[in-house]
């Protein structure tokens, strides 16, 4: 039962003559944009990939063993059969299923969660959104054999967990030794995975469903398909109305042993290509080669075809020693946002096999088996808390949108006070609104749907006006967030409103009186209301009565946490 996982030897960067570690070949971030797409729910978004491949026996799902867990999935995982290179940070999980590891430094036990569980599947969606991550794009390996029918169980779980959490979605072929792929890819679209795109969460691009092929012109056996076959499943996934994502080989420009000859119009036929770096780079000098390498000149072809560009950046194998504290993950980011890259795809997830998982990780070896050997986050010797990669990809995220500062040193910290507590929740991202007008395109949808840049505008000259957000059940509320584009066209301005709450939506009580609030580019467009103490709401309205830039309400952003 061989685990069919995307790993690239290293040794074939040394094959491809790349540039000095100190190159400063340099695109200013966002100058590339405009040849592909606009915003949407992968361009200028932060996608991760998302195996979701995790069983353990017991757990109810039909491959009945510990699935990805162990090489031999009949039996559980033990330092002599596993399949994995680290090991989880297992708190946030309700329920774990015992291994055969000893127990942990700290006396609990070695316990893995399995991905068949509904709340190991909201968990992980949870810290999506809690840590800003925009999209994850489920792996889908060839479905017709024995673990199809968990994979498309898994696909449900994943869909209602993007659905509960405001996280989009979309699924991601792989292609890797699937014999019949022609045909039997478009059959289980057809017959099954078309069906999820009616899901609110399921994301779309330029107003179409996304789907990913990923392995078409990979030079090895695994990946056999002709020019001719790739050509025909990517026009036809277009037929069907789909934008099509590439995961293609990084020499997929340059040439190159890891790439076949002759498919440049297979690349180019694609809506979005991903190149793979996994195995690829190793540090933050092999990052810099492969910026001057492949990504400038990646980004200005695709820019010169339309096609849209989201590059691969990997946080480092854990058990390669290769994560340096985050300075490695930190300077990909630098690196694609300079480039003016249109989104970005984080390899993985939850890829604890290959020790390449931004997911909650063992931070010391009081949380790692004692018998297992597995290195923690803190295997440089800087401590670490097990959601470290999780708040780093979040501030790449800030950086792709231009939230905050192009910068080559990383903001976020590996640890922080009081013992890494993660960051708090937005409760209205996502959810239901209503409004008592807005002028063209700017319905108040746009307030919640975590774009900086999309934004809600009154009626013009017609004060009062008002904003609500249903938060979906009565909540105690203790701050409300208000943002601006952060775009320098946006000049300061303040703004004159009031605060009301009900858990009705029929009755609603003051909750703060008529004040002003002052947004200033410089400061990030933002202003905060501190709530009273106490304070309880379903629904939270917001009452304008005055604007010193626009005769409108306006918001880009309302974010509202709890007490």
């Amino acid at each position: 039962m061989g685990v069919t996982r995307r790993v690239f030897l290293r040794a074939a960067v040394a094959a491809t003559a790349v540039g000095a570690a100190g190159a400063t070949t340099t695109a200013l971030a966002g100058t590339a944009s405009a040849a592909g797409s606009p915003p949407g729910d992968v361009v200028g978004k932060i996608t991760v990939g998302y195996q979701g491949w995790f069983a353990c026996t017991g757990d109810g799902a039909p491959i009945n063993g510990w699935w990805h867990w162990t090489q031999n999935w009949g039996q559980p995982p033990s330092p002599t059969n596993t399949g994995i290179k680290c090991w989880p940070d297992m708190r946030d999980y309700t329920h774990g299923y015992q291994t055969s590891y000893a127990n942990l430094g700290n006396g609990q036990p070695a316990t893995l969660f399995s991905s068949y569980d509904q709340q190991t599947v909201d968990t992980h969606f949870q810290w999506m959104q809690q840590y800003g991550i925009d999209t994850a794009a489920l792996q889908r390996f060839n479905p017709t054999g024995g673990e199809g029918p968990t994979r498309d169980a898994m696909a449900a779980k994943v869909r209602s967990a993007a659905e509960s959490h405001g996280v989009k979605f979309y699924v991601m072929y792989d292609v890797t030794n699937w014999t019949n792929m022609q045909s039997e890819i478009k059959t289980d679209w057809t017959n099954k995975m078309s069906a999820h795109t009616a899901s609110s969460a399921y994301a779309r691009q330029n107003g179409k469903p996304v789907v990913c092929i990923w392995g078409f012109g990979f030079n090895d056996n695994n990946h056999p398909f002709s020019t001719d076959a790739c050509l025909d499943v990517i026009n036809w996934f277009k037929s069907q109305g789909c934008y099509v994502i590439g995961g293609v080989p990084r020499e997929w420009r340059t040439g190159g042993a890891g790439t076949r000859t002759g498919y440049t119009d297979v690349y180019h036929a694609f809506n979005m290509i991903s190149p793979w770096m996994v195995g690829a780079i190793g540090n933050a000098g092999e990052s810099d080669n492969a910026y001057n390498t492949y990504t400038v000149g990646d980004e200005a072809d695709c820019a010169s075809h339309g096609i849209d560009y989201q590059p691969c950046v990997l946080p480092g194998d854990v058990s390669g020693r290769q994560r340096a504290h985050g300075d490695f993950m930190w300077r990909q980011f630098y690196n694609m946002c300079r480039a003016g890259v249109q989104g970005i795809y984080i390899s993985m997830f939850d890829e604890y096999n290959e020790g390449n998982q931004i997911a909650k990780t063992a931070e010391s070896q009081a949380w790692v088996p004692t018998n297992s050997g597995f290195l923690a986050l803190d295997e440089d010797g800087t401590a670490c808390s097990s959601d470290y990669y999780l708040r780093l990809t979040g501030d790449g995220g800030k950086m792709l949108k231009g939230q905050i500062a192009l910068t080559a040193t990383r903001p976020t910290q590996p640890t922080t006070g009081g013992g890494n507590p993660p960051p708090p929740t937005n409760l209205a991202l996502h959810k239901a609104t209503s409004e008592s007008s807005h002028t063209q395109s700017y319905g108040s949808g746009n307030a919640v749907d975590g774009d900086p840049n999309s934004y809600w505008e009154s009626a013009n000259n017609a004060f009062p006006q008002w904003l609500q957000v249903d938060l979906g059940a009565p909540t105690g509320i203790g701050r409300i967030v208000l943002g601006l584009p952060p775009s320098s066209a946006w000049g300061a301005r303040t703004q004159t409103l009031s605060v009301q709450g009900s858990n009705d939506g029929g009755t609603f009580s003051q909750v703060l009186g008529s004040a002003a609030y002052t947004f200033d580019p410089a400061t990030g467009n933002t202003a905060t209301a501190t709530l009273p103490a106490g304070t309880t709401a379903r629904y939270v309205r917001l009452t304008f009565t005055a604007n010193t830039g626009w005769p409108a309400g306006q918001v880009a952003d309302l974010q509202v946490y709890a007490s």
